[in-house]
Formats: C-alpha cells, sequence, structure tokens
C-alpha cells in the first residue's frame, strides 16, 4: 500500500466531522472547505514523521484547530443582529443594513457536517452541536477559550490531550474551559432549550410556513409563530421581538404578493431550512438566500434569514428557477 492510499485510508473518514468542528470555531461555512483542506495538505506534509504518540483522529483536531486559530487573527468572531442590536420596538422603521465591516454568522448545511457512517445517536449529536445559538454563543469567546470548550464539552476530548493540540498546559486548559463557561453563563448564550416536536410534525410545520410565504398569507405565518417569535436577517441589523411585530413586518415589507416567492426545503444547523427564491421582472425565480428556523412543540419561535444568494449553491440547489418553480 502506498503512503497516499494510507493517508487516504486513514484520515478521508474524519473529513465531516473536521468540517462541522472548524464550523463552530469560525461560523462561517464559507470558509471551513478552505480550512479542512488546508488541514489535509499539512497532515499530509507531515505524515512520513507523525510518531502515533496520539490517535489519526485528535492529530487532525490539532492541526484543524490552529489552522482556525490563524484564521481567527484576522476577525475574531462572526454575529447576528440579534448578538450586535437591540430589537425594533415597532415594524414601521425601514430595515437598515449594518456596517460593511460587519462579518456575519453563517448557517451549514446538515447534508455537509453529518457523519456518513455513525449510529444516529452520534449523528444527533453532532447536529445538536450545531444549531445557531450554540454557535452564535460560542462566538462570543476568544478564540483560544473557545478551542477549548468545543475541544473539551463538545468533543469530549480529555484535558491532557486538549492541553497537547494547543501547545500549553492541562492547568491552562482547565482555567481556560472554566473562563469559557463562565463567560456564557454570564451573557445567557448557551443552547436554546426547547421542546422539539418529532419529525413528521417538524416537516408539517415547514411545510406550512412555505405555502404562507408562497400564498403571501400572512394570517396563515401569524399562526405558525409563537407569542415571542423573533427574527432577524442578515445583512440588516434591523430586527425584531415578539409575534405581533415579526408579522407585521412580513406582511409590510416581505411577503409581496401570491407567487412571488418560491421555497425549497431543507436542513442547516440540524434545524428546519428553506432555500428561498424571489420573483424577477423577468417572471424567474432569483435565490435569495437561506432561511433557518427554530420549532417548538408550541411553533416557529426564531427565523434567521440569511440574505445571502451564493449560500443558495452552497446548499445545493440552483441560483435560478423558471417562472413555474422548475430548475432552469
Amino acid at each position: 500500500m502506498s503512503d497516499a492510499t494510507a493517508f487516504i485510508e486513514e484520515t478521508e473518514p474524519f473529513r465531516r466531522e473536521l468540517l462541522a468542528h472548524c464550523y463552530r470555531m469560525v461560523g462561517s461555512v464559507v470558509e471551513i472547505e478552505d480550512l479542512v483542506q488546508e488541514t489535509y495538505m499539512r497532515a499530509w506534509r507531515f505524515y512520513d514523521g507523525f510518531e502515533r504518540r496520539s490517535s489519526v483522529r485528535t492529530w487532525l483536531y490539532q492541526i484543524a484547530t490552529n489552522c482556525c486559530l490563524t484564521a481567527l487573527t484576522k476577525h475574531s468572531r462572526r454575529v447576528l443582529p440579534s448578538d450586535q442590536y437591540d430589537p425594533e420596538p415597532g415594524p414601521e422603521l425601514v430595515p437598515e443594513e449594518a456596517q460593511p465591516e460587519v462579518d456575519w454568522l453563517e448557517p451549514v448545511p446538515d447534508a455537509m457536517v453529518t457523519p456518513q457512517s455513525a449510529d444516529p445517536a452520534t449523528i444527533i449529536a453532532t447536529l445538536e452541536s450545531l444549531r445557531l445559538a450554540l454557535v452564535a454563543s460560542l462566538q462570543h469567546l476568544p478564540p483560544r477559550q473557545r478551542a477549548v470548550l468545543i475541544l473539551r464539552d463538545v468533543l469530549a476530548f480529555p484535558a491532557s490531550e486538549v492541553a497537547g493540540m494547543l501547545g500549553t498546559t492541562t492547568a491552562t486548559v482547565k482555567s481556560a474551559l472554566q473562563r469559557a463557561r463562565s463567560r456564557l453563563r454570564e451573557l445567557a448564550l448557551t443552547a436554546e432549550q426547547i421542546t422539539e416536536p418529532d419529525a413528521p410534525q417538524v416537516r408539517l410545520v415547514l411545510d406550512e410556513y412555505m405555502a404562507a410565504f408562497e400564498n403571501a398569507d400572512a394570517a396563515a405565518l401569524e399562526r405558525l409563530l409563537v407569542r415571542d417569535a423573533t427574527l432577524e436577517a442578515t445583512p440588516l441589523r434591523t430586527w425584531f421581538a415578539g409575534r405581533v411585530a415579526c408579522v407585521a413586518y412580513l406582511r409590510d415589507r416581505v411577503l409581496g404578493a401570491p407567487n412571488d416567492w418560491r421555497m425549497l426545503a431543507t436542513s442547516a444547523n440540524g434545524q428546519p431550512a428553506v432555500a428561498a427564491y424571489t420573483r424577477s421582472r423577468a417572471g424567474s425565480y432569483q435565490a435569495y438566500g437561506v432561511v433557518v428556523l427554530t420549532v417548538t412543540t408550541e411553533g416557529i419561535s426564531r427565523i434567521v434569514s440569511f440574505g445571502d444568494p451564493t449560500l443558495v449553491t452552497r446548499f445545493g440547489f440552483p441560483p435560478a428557477l423558471s417562472s413555474r418553480g422548475d430548475v432552469c
């Protein structure tokens, strides 16, 4: 067996979980493929000298984590509007875009990061650790604290292995973990504690949400949202809290007329999502972006819209649909 064949067989099974790890670290689906590619390039470069004092998995995580820490020297975190600004008191204000230098958190397709050959419990745990609320909360930590928290609390590496990955001491790792946990408690930015319905109920809510948008049916949307629902949409800094404000904004500024929108079901960050398209003057539908929903047993509690057309193709959908809603 050649070195190249052995390298592929040993390292390739970890690609998707490394993508998930890099996403938790940097919050950008655009960046993670490059970071994982850099991880594999570095691993191949040093494969002959790998002394196997740790497992291949641990070794790859060490390289990937340090690639992410290097990338985070350029921008330390990505955010959502609700991380930066207060909600608007009502829907009558004209939405305002944030400054162009803001780095927005991005959604990640479940298909990109779901382990291919893992047991169902592992898949569920992976997707739960990618929920938007959790990834957004991690972005508030300094990069090295973020790395420690993810490696210890999400991936369950022993403190001694984390110390080896980061070139520090076990005591330093334990101290950083305590500070990271304390910081998240101060900000009340831990993973959402929600009671989710089962998969068929989630899909029913998603179908009803898509139908409400495509039919420009604000009343149907109102029935789907819980009383304290929130709505935010990058790149706008403007966001809304409360069903009344959310529905009024959607009705007056977003829905338009029936058939102005087309939506295709998908999943992102372990949550139901849609690839959204808007109708052009020519009658075809052009990609708008990806919308991620938080669904509870009571209804939709959060809508996060990412107005970036390139995300649609990253989720495996075409950039445009025909006037009938078919793929062009």
